[in-house]
């Protein structure tokens, strides 16, 4: 039996930056992995592998475009191993870098599968480790449609997706959520025709609406065919397609597609199945998310949790945040993270950032509000590079405070850190409107949508 002051539990980007945040800090740690890899779903079968492909699936798809610079590209062609091969090495290299962090800072990594048979204490296979304090950080996994088997041949969740040996002739994405618009623009790219299922009658739910319809035009233009309010009722497999059924929402019709590949990526929930957290009585919600208090700890004292399994964005750099303002206020320091300046990003071209209040909640709120905007049509350095689909957004209240901001364009997801630091240092919309902003850029259509905000915008 070995004693430690803390054992986190799971080695995804909030467990294994808690842990080796709480090492650096003097703790005696100890981390649990039974995936047989550390980085968890992101750097495993999630971030890291997606982003490897959308990168290089952005750089065949813009051979097709280099014309209008005057550039003829002939005889390209796609060796999808070589792709796969660059991608595992990506996960590979930087999972061996997690394991040397936990080398460098004294973290202990024990491999299996853990369960909590007391407070206290943290059970990996026949061994019971002790600990003052346990942390929860088991992440999440790809949510289940009823009905529909994911066998990750033909019917895939997100992991299928990033290992396919094969260009789909028709990839239907159930889902116009971050994960579906990703990994469908990353195989629309290749060849594939990809068609787009949403329920809802908009894409990017949780997005705000006016940056979502951008982004959706843009994608529509990329090859992406949508298909919104409808639901997957079924799918069967014949000898070389798959038949779905699909109903239309609220209108009491069904319609019949044909696909060869089809990708359920309706979103994610927290796994916490096997810890034995219902016979500790650790509270979980309706919606299986741990509860949690403001430093993180469940119910049951000396037990936390972090990231994925409780409620908040399901996001990697949250769950960082959450690892390292748990742990520090473990260690006696001031820990907080200020959930409306965790900014979310969608990886597509274009791709689409979001921080803080959308429009829409503000309105339901009844605030008191102004919006600036301006399109990157108008910006010089996206004429010159010919990425000029979208805009930015800024939500400002009456004190100059920014409440919200939302980018669809190019290398929006860089963009929006600005709005971010200004978001939570306090900066008004005058403050960065104010600032020189280098020209040409991108980040002058920030300057200039926070100048509209104040009825300033020069060359809107």
């Amino acid at each position: 039996m070995s004693a430690y002051d803390l054992i986190v539990i799971g080695g995804g980007p909030g467990g294994y930056v808690a842990a080796t945040r709480a090492a650096q800090l003097g703790l005696k740690v100890a981390c649990v992995e039974g995936r047989g890899a550390l980085g968890g779903t992101c750097l495993n079968v999630g971030c890291i592998p997606s982003k490897a492909l959308l990168t290089s699936s952005a750089k065949y798809a813009e051979l097709s475009h280099l014309s209008s610079h005057g550039i003829a590209v002939e005889g390209a062609s796609i060796d999808l191993g070589a792709m796969m091969a660059r991608k595992d090495k990506i996960v590979g290299d930087l999972t061996k870098g997690i394991a040397f962090l936990f080398k460098k800072n004294g973290v202990d990594l024990i491999e299996g599968w853990a369960s909590i048979p007391a407070a206290g204490q943290v059970k990996v296979g026949d061994e019971v480790h002790e600990a003052k304090h346990i942390l929860i950080a088991t992440g999440s996994e790809p949510t289940p449609l009823p009905g529909i088997e994911i066998d990750e041949a033909d019917v895939l969740s997100s992991t299928g997706a990033l290992v396919l040996d094969t260009v789909p002739e028709h990839l239907v994405v159930v889902g116009a959520g971050v994960i579906g618009l990703e990994l469908g623009q990353v195989w629309a790219r290749l060849g594939a025709k990809v068609t787009v299922v949403e329920y809802l009658d908009r894409t990017l739910p949780g997005i705000d609406g006016e940056i979502a319809k951008l982004a959706q035009r843009a994608l529509s233009k990329r090859g992406l065919k949508f298909q919104l309010g409808r639901a997957l009722k079924s799918v069967d497999k014949g000898e070389n397609s798959l038949t779905l059924t699909l109903d239309r929402v609220g209108k009491n019709k069904e319609e019949v597609m044909e696909a060869d590949k089809v990708l359920i990526a309706i979103g994610r929930r927290p796994i916490i199945r096997g810890l034995g957290l219902e016979a500790l009585g650790v509270a979980v919600n309706a919606r299986g998310f741990i509860e949690v208090d403001g430093a993180f700890q469940t119910s049951v004292p000396g037990i936390y949790a972090i990231g994925d399994c409780i409620p908040g964005p399901m996001l990697a750099h949250k769950a960082e945040e959450d690892g390292v303002a748990c742990v520090e206020m473990l260690a006696g320091q001031g820990g907080h993270v200020d959930y409306n300046t965790v900014p979310g990003v969608v990886y597509t071209d274009p791709e689409v950032a979001s921080v803080g209040q959308t429009e829409e909640a503000l309105k339901e709120a009844g605030a008191d509000y102004s919006v600036g905007k301006f399109a990157f049509m108008a910006n010089s350095r996206a004429r010159s590079t010919g990425e000029t689909d979208g805009a930015v957004k800024v939500l400002v209240g009456p004190d100059g405070a920014i409440l919200g901001a939302h980018i669809c364009g190019a290398h929006g997801g860089d963009l929006i850190a600005e709005l971010v630091l200004a978001m939570t240092k306090g900066a008004k919309v005058a403050e960065v409107a104010g600032t020189c902003h280098a020209h040409p850029a991108m980040g002058e259509a920030v300057k200039e949508a926070c100048l509209d905000a104040m009825g300033r915008a020069i060359h809107a």
